[in-house]
């Protein structure tokens, strides 16, 4: 199973929202880095089977922003166990009724993403592996998911997958410009 973990865009502050926590949306420069990030994840060739995310507004958005651009035909599935507050057992929990072969992406909230990740690499959850917003990792593991038992495949800041969108798109327009002439 390979597992893509990815935090939220940036949201708007919570001293500046006045609803409820559960909704509180990106901001505009929040959806723009999705985007762009999101580039980067086609870049290195993601092709997930499930998109999943936390029904919380702002994370339900960036998978939205992500399924434009990684995988137009996914269904994205909210699910509890990527909500603030779920334990990350719960959604090793969870990935383990998956398939072996699926290749997932989750979309969600900090500390529980890190924590997560911690768990699968380390076999407890650690507080030592924060993902900064819009930034992912990559974990795979042979068959289904097993507590310590992940392979981390990369760790990437949210300025690291920008670049590689910038890099792609650059190859892509250069190729373009050599096909044409």
């Amino acid at each position: 199973m390979d597992c893509m973990f990815v935090r939220h865009g940036i949201a708007v502050e919570p001293d500046e929202w006045e609803g409820e926590e559960e909704n509180r949306p990106l901001t505009e420069k929040g959806k723009r880095r999705v985007r762009q990030m999101a580039k980067g994840l086609a870049a290195l060739v993601c092709q997930p089977t499930h998109l999943f995310t936390s029904p919380f507004v702002r994370a339900y958005d960036t998978a939205r922003l992500l399924r434009a651009v990684i995988g137009p035909t996914l269904k994205i599935e909210t699910r509890e166990e990527l909500a603030v507050g779920s334990k990350p057992e719960q959604v090793v929990t969870f990935l383990r009724t998956l398939p072996s072969d699926a290749v997932v992406v989750c979309v969600g909230h900090e500390p529980q993403l890190g924590e997560v990740v911690s768990l699968l690499l380390c076999g407890k959850p650690l507080s030592n592996f924060p993902l900064k917003k819009a930034g992912a990792a990559r974990v795979e593991s042979e068959g289904r998911v097993n507590v310590s038992q992940g392979r981390l495949v990369w760790w990437l800041q949210p300025m690291q997958l920008r670049a590689f969108g910038k890099q792609a798109h650059a190859k892509r327009r250069e190729g373009l410009s050599e096909a044409a002439g």
